[in-house]
């Protein structure tokens, strides 16, 4: 039987470990920003629901990577406090992820919203 109040549980710690995400890592205040930025722009532009899907998985994507990155930093402080190469690699490897998801998460952005953005200010600008 499924126990809701196990479930409702599980999403507040979830929501907790997002919280302390954005509270301790730079990045992921930068990500919010750019979240909060992509995502007005899409209402403004009003994007088709396949546009937002894209764009959503692409915004996901990033927490994604941020969220496992922060779990990977915290895990290799945790095992390893002093630096050691294979902690630094460790860390980098989890970094290259975000950057990686990153870069996609642009090229999705400019494929998206590159053509109906220059539309609308193109639009703007002869009125």
């Amino acid at each position: 039987m499924i126990n809701i109040k196990t479930i409702f549980k599980s999403i507040k710690y979830a929501f907790e470990g997002l919280l302390h995400v954005v509270k301790t890592q730079n990045n992921a205040r930068f990500h919010l920003l750019a979240t909060i930025i992509v995502v007005s722009i899409c209402i403004w532009l009003k994007i088709n629901p396949v546009e937002w899907c894209l764009i959503l998985v692409a915004i996901a994507l990033v927490w994604i990577a941020e969220c496992f990155n922060t779990t990977l930093e915290s895990f290799f402080d945790l095992v390893n406090p002093e630096p050691h190469p294979l902690v630094k690699n460790g860390k980098d490897s989890g970094a290259a992820a975000v950057l990686v998801a990153a870069f996609l998460s642009i090229a999705l952005g400019i494929i998206v919203l590159g053509p109906p953005l220059i539309q609308k200010l193109q639009y703007l600008l002869r009125e």
